[in-house]
Order: structure tokens, then C-alpha cells, then sequence
């Protein structure tokens, strides 16, 4: 199977980013969901978009790089001329075109474009990773401007019953029913929970700003997701998660590219002592007077054998001059110990292609374990939010029992005033569990290579992932 990331062609992302500036120009929508959120934040990113310009300039050089599997053409033109004091003035023109062909270089020049191509590749991977990034920042903004919004609605409402608790506790210090004590502390109960909204608009209104802003947009729209307290996470099994991280999973993708690439260097450090054949040839047209009278043409091969022990250059050439002039040249040029250092070059890249193989063996072994602990998590955080919602009902409950002892005189209406506080903060602590579970699922979503929303239905699908390549297996190549 390929790598997931690696295998969209130029052209998609052209098509991408003319997306993206489409997008990032259109008007601003009414409501937004997740996904609109994230593609949102991809479309307003200048460095994202500076980084799709820089890759197609690269892609084009790349492409244009196909020069170097053509003739290289030489065209030069020459005028001498010499006046002499004794014997008889010249004037010499030239003017030749040359060619120059390679013919065979044992690949060598094939494998270096693949290896610009896979560099190419790994760029273009690490320009998708930085989008994901903005992405998952615009994710994380949305759940936090959505939390705060509805911890403040809470808080709202809770001041809504303590201001009426306090104007009954008013009119019962009036009448002599309650202790003064107990109004200013509720009093100052109230203040305090002013207080706290307070600073609750001040963060929110800063949240929604930079939310704001990520998006590219200066007025924040409808957010359409909703924080639901009695919704039960969907987890897939353990090894469902365990076989879908080591195939899917950025990081191991990223490294199984990175083992392709060490092994196409190796085999390019190996092929080192290749010799290079060339065909070059050349046609020259010469003479003292316009038209030029006297032509020559020349064809050749040329053997290069370059290696760090030897550097030999071995050329023959046959050509004619007229009027009938035949011309032949044999030339060997030899240079010992070019460049020894360079003889390491494939120790080296066998060194380095170990060591990627042996950091993809720990990093696959990882990532199972990761997932299974990121599973773990996930349930934990289930578990807390459903204890959550158990301790809300509790509270209201407490409540409502606390109404009957203060109709029956066992406590004080500053007791019962706690009480809703107290439910208060069960309320906000159940919010952020949810909020915590819904972050824990996204970080699974990403180990697993889903997108966001996508782990329940995976779960409701999932089964025994059958390998579809050596590296599902932990094999290395």
C-alpha cells in the first residue's frame, strides 16, 4: 500500500491550493462546523500558502531538471584577424555548433532524480503536516470558545437563581427570619459570582478574537457544534486501533519513506564506479572570406570512469576536414586518488539506512503501545464525563432535598444558596470532562490518520485489519 500522504500528484495540490484561495477570499459563512473550521484556518494561513508557492516553484524546477537526458548544444562564432608588418595579413573566421549526449551512466543520473523527487515528496508531506497543525490549532479554539460559552451560559443562569435566592434572603432579614450575617455572605456569594462572569467575557471575548483571526475573518460566525453531556464516546477494540495506527499511522509513514529514501541513496552510493559513456560531435564552418569555404565535422565517445581511487577519462575522435582531410585522436588522461574520503560514502549510507530501519522498528513497536494507551484514555475520560453527568444529577438532587429542609426550618437559605452553587460547579466540571474527552478522541483520531468525527464510525466498522504490506507486519525493507 503507499504511503498515504506521499501520493498526491501536483496537480491535486494545485488544484488545492486554487481551493484554498478561493476560499479564503469568499464570504464569511453564517454557522460553522468543525471540518468548516479547520479548512477555514488552512485557507487563511499566508505561511501555508507561502509554502504551496515554494513547493511548485521547486516542482517546476524539478521538471525542468529533464534538461539534463538532452543533448547539450554548443554554438560559438570567431573572427581573428592579424595584420602583419612582414608577410601577409589574416582574417579568420569560425563559427561551429557542438554537441555533447550521454549515452549511459549506469542509472546514476536516474537515481539522482528519484532522489530529488522523493525530497520533493517529503517536503510536500511536511507541508500537509503543517496544515494539519493549523488545523488541529482551529479545532482546538473551536472547543475552547465552545466551552467557554457554555460554562458562562451556566454561570448566567446560576447568578439568575442566586439573585433571586438573595432578594427572598432580603425580605427574610426584613422580617426578622434571618440573620444579617447570613445576607452579607450571601451578599458577597453573588459579588463573587459577578466577578467570575465578568472574567468569563473578558476570556471569551479574547478566545473568539484569536479564533477569529485563525480563521482569516473579523467577525466570528454561529458555531453549529454543540456540547452534548450525554454523549457516549464510540471506541473502537484494541486491536481494530492497534492494526489501523502501525498502517495509517504520520509518524511511521513518514519513517517508512525515509527507510525508501536511505535505501535509494545506498544504491546510488553503489553504483559510484560506474563509468560514464558520452557522445559528442561537432561541425565548424571556416575561411578568410564571406561565404566561408572550408568546413569540418568531428564524432566522438568519451569513457569516464571516476571513482575515489581513480579518475580516468578515456576519448577517441574521427572527423574529416575538407577538401578531403581525414582527422582521428586517441586521448587517455588518468588521475590517481581523486578523492579517498569519498570511498566511505557507501559505508556510510549503509550506516545511516540501519539506523533508520532500527528507528522504524522502535517507532512501530511504539505506536502500538501508543495506541493502546491512547485507548486507555479515552475510556478513562468516558468514564469520567459519564461520572460527571452521575454527580449533576446528584446535585440537583441535593437540591431539591435542601428546598424541603429549608420549607421545614432544618437549614438556612445561605445553606441552600451553596447548595446551587455546589450543583454550579458540577454543572462546569461536567463541561470540561466533555471537553476533555472530546480533545483525547481528536489526539486518537490523529494517531490513527482520522479525521475529526471519524473514529465513531470506525468503530461501528471496525474489524481485523488484514496487512496489506511487509511494513503492517513490522517488517522492514
Amino acid at each position: 500500500m503507499p504511503i498515504r500522504f506521499f501520493r498526491r500528484p501536483v496537480a491535486a495540490a494545485a488544484f488545492l491550493l486554487l481551493c484554498v484561495t478561493a476560499a479564503y477570499g469568499a464570504e464569511t459563512p453564517r454557522s460553522i462546523t468543525f471540518a468548516q473550521a479547520a479548512d477555514m484556518a488552512v485557507a487563511a494561513s499566508a505561511d501555508l500558502r507561502f509554502e504551496h508557492r515554494g513547493q511548485q516553484i521547486r516542482e517546476s524546477a524539478w521538471t525542468l531538471g529533464f534538461r539534463s537526458y538532452l543533448p547539450r548544444l554548443s554554438i560559438s562564432a570567431q573572427e581573428n584577424d592579424r595584420l602583419q608588418e612582414i608577410g601577409s595579413d589574416s582574417f579568420v573566421k569560425n563559427y561551429s555548433i557542438g554537441m555533447d549526449q550521454l549515452l549511459w551512466d549506469g542509472g546514476k543520473l536516474s537515481m539522482s532524480r528519484k532522489l530529488e523527487r522523493m525530497e520533493l515528496n517529503l517536503i510536500s508531506a511536511r507541508i500537509d503536516r503543517m496544515a494539519d497543525e493549523i488545523a488541529e490549532a482551529a479545532l482546538s479554539a473551536y472547543r475552547s470558545v465552545l466551552s467557554a460559552r457554555t460554562i458562562l451560559a451556566i454561570r448566567m443562569t446560576a447568578l439568575e437563581s442566586l439573585g433571586e435566592q438573595l432578594k427572598i434572603l432580603e425580605k427574610e432579614v426584613e422580617l426578622g427570619l434571618a440573620l444579617p450575617l447570613d445576607l452579607a455572605e450571601a451578599e458577597l456569594a453573588v459579588a463573587e459570582a459577578r466577578i467570575e462572569i465578568i472574567s468569563l467575557e473578558f476570556d471569551l471575548a479574547e478566545m473568539e478574537q484569536q479564533f477569529a483571526d485563525l480563521l482569516g475573518i473579523r467577525t466570528l460566525p454561529e458555531l453549529e457544534e454543540k456540547i452534548d453531556l450525554h454523549r457516549a464516546a464510540l471506541l473502537p477494540s484494541v486491536q481494530a486501533s492497534i492494526s489501523l495506527a502501525e498502517e495509517n499511522n504520520p509518524d511511521l509513514a513518514e519513517a517508512r519513506f525515509s527507510i525508501t529514501k536511505r535505501q535509494a541513496e545506498y544504491r546510488y552510493a553503489s553504483r559510484i564506479w560506474i563509468p560514464t559513456l558520452r557522445l559528442n560531435g561537432s561541425f565548424a564552418l571556416t575561411g578568410q572570406d564571406y561565404p566561408l569555404s572550408r568546413h569540418s565535422w568531428s564524432v566522438g565517445l568519451s569513457i569516464d570512469f571516476s571513482n575515489p581511487w581513480l579518475q580516468n577519462t578515456f576519448a577517441v575522435q574521427m572527423g574529416m576536414e575538407s577538401p578531403r582531410d581525414r582527422t582521428a585522436n586517441m586521448q587517455n588522461s588518468a588521475t590517481p586518488f581523486p578523492d579517498p574520503a569519498a570511498s566511505l560514502g557507501k559505508r556510510q549510507a549503509e550506516m545511516t539506512l540501519a539506523l533508520e530501519r532500527e528507528k522504524y522498528a522502535l517507532a512501530f513497536e511504539r505506536t502500538g503501545r501508543f495506541a493502546e494507551l491512547m485507548l486507555e484514555k479515552c475510556r478513562l475520560a468516558e468514564r469520567r464525563r459519564g461520572i460527571a453527568v452521575e454527580a449533576i444529577d446528584m446535585a440537583v438532587k441535593r437540591c431539591g432535598l435542601e428546598e424541603i429542609r429549608l420549607g421545614l426550618g432544618q437549614i438556612t437559605r445561605l445553606e441552600l444558596m451553596q447548595a446551587y452553587i455546589s450543583c454550579t460547579e458540577k454543572e462546569i466540571a461536567a463541561v470540561e470532562s466533555v471537553i476533555a474527552l472530546m480533545q483525547m478522541e481528536r489526539e486518537f483520531e490523529r494517531l490513527l490518520d482520522l479525521k475529526p468525527g471519524e473514529l465513531a464510525s470506525f468503530a461501528r466498522s471496525c474489524s481485523p485489519l488484514a496487512p496489506t504490506n511487509n511494513f503492517s507486519n513490522g517488517e522492514i525493507p
